[in-house]
């Protein structure tokens, strides 16, 4: 079996989906996209595809090896989300060739069922009673929510009051049995994020996210000393060497992304090393049905793992949403806040090719807001 071509679909809302066919017919589908740049990452997957087509597919490992670095420059989120798609796709082409999910050729699940959660509040975090309420109606056990919109790097005293208060809000209309988690997304400095953690703590948050952008990770080992809140980060980290530093400072959850971080293959790796540190595993997902399938499989493979990040209904899907290219939406049926294990042969999934090659016809060119301080300074989105 060989692999006889390589297609990708730009499909709204914002994602980037890779086809790859073998010359028996065998079709594995993936989700490598840098949200936003889009366009730069299916040039990157072109290339790569020179070296893949004409190659055996389930020599996964060795094509992440030459992918990652058989071009001597190594890295980066363009070319770390081109390889992670192919990658999905190629482990996708492997469990319909044995006849088995992928978790199973990962060493067998370790659970029955993942548990997920929901986004409510956008990005300026606004209604949120009423989301929290509709999310528990549908089961969800947790959610997730942005500490505050554009926001001082050192956030005055009104500033820390609405971020608490928000997360009060959640707390109260979440109750003690279920969670909140908070997503810093890198807006503040170590110094704003450290005052805000400290008036956390009372609340109980399920983590913080990205307390700091990752370009200041160093500062990482400072905050998670001083503070009861656990820290997590990880979607904007594309590899082992990357996490590395992070788990060492103390942060309690990795949070690498499937359609970033090296797909399946390094995602993989990168749970076994959280788990020598003692780092629990909740996988980036706020991207389409792919990446989500992949997700679930790394999920029911690894022993540490947390909770899934999931987008159905996530305020950047405007134009199509989780459910829009796929045939069966059973694999996404999520009970009591839980997608139960499938086993169904790979990713788990039956892409709807007809609704993907419509859809990108017409394409998207999603970017993200660019956001300015109240000086016309630039300010962190």
């Amino acid at each position: 079996m060989k692999i006889a071509r390589i297609e990708t679909f730009l499909v709204p809302p914002r994602w980037l989906f890779c086809r790859v066919e073998t010359d028996d017919g065998v079709v594995g589908w993936g989700e490598p996209v840098v949200e936003g740049r889009a366009e730069v990452v299916r040039a990157a997957v072109d290339v790569l595809a020179e070296y893949l087509v004409g190659q055996d597919p389930l020599r996964i490992q060795d094509h992440w090896q030459v992918l990652t670095k058989g071009g001597f420059y190594r890295g980066g989120p363009v070319l770390s989300s081109a390889v992670a798609g192919l990658d999905q796709a190629l482990w996708d082409i492997a469990g319909q060739t044995y006849g088995a999910p992928v978790h199973a050729l990962l060493g067998g699940p370790v659970r029955d069922r993942v548990r997920v959660y929901a986004w409510v509040g956008g990005d300026e975090p606004a209604e949120l009673t009423e989301q929290i309420a509709a999310q528990v109606e549908a089961g969800f056990t947790a959610v997730k929510m942005n500490a505050a919109g554009a926001v001082s790097p050192v956030p005055t005293a009104a500033e820390t009051e609405a971020v608490v208060a928000r997360v009060a809000a959640a707390r109260e209309a979440l109750g003690p049995d279920r969670d909140v988690a908070v997503d810093f997304h890198g807006r503040l400095t170590a110094a704003g994020a450290r005052r805000v953690l400290a008036r956390l703590g009372p609340l109980h948050p399920l983590f913080v996210e990205e307390p700091v952008v990752p370009e200041q990770s160093h500062l990482l080992p400072g905050l998670v000393a001083g503070t009861d809140v656990p820290v997590a980060t990880g979607e904007r980290l594309y590899g082992r060497a990357e996490f590395l530093p992070v788990l060492a400072a103390g942060v309690a959850v990795a949070q690498p992304d499937l359609s970033h971080a090296g797909g399946i293959s390094e995602v993989h790796r990168i749970a076994s090393l959280a788990e020598t540190y003692g780092a629990q595993l909740a996988p980036h997902c706020p991207l389409g049905p792919i990446a989500l399938a992949a997700s679930l499989q790394i999920a029911f493979a690894t022993p540490n793992f947390l909770i899934q990040e999931q987008s159905r209904g996530i305020h950047y899907n405007k134009d199509a949403d989780l459910l829009s290219y796929v045939v069966d939406p059973e694999p996404f049926r999520f009970v009591a806040g839980h997608a139960p294990r499938g086993d169904a042969p790979g990713l788990g999934i039956t892409v709807d090719e007809a609704a993907v090659r419509a859809a990108d016809r017409s394409g998207h060119a999603w970017r993200n807001p660019v956001w300015r301080h109240a000086d016309g300074s630039f300010a962190e989105w």
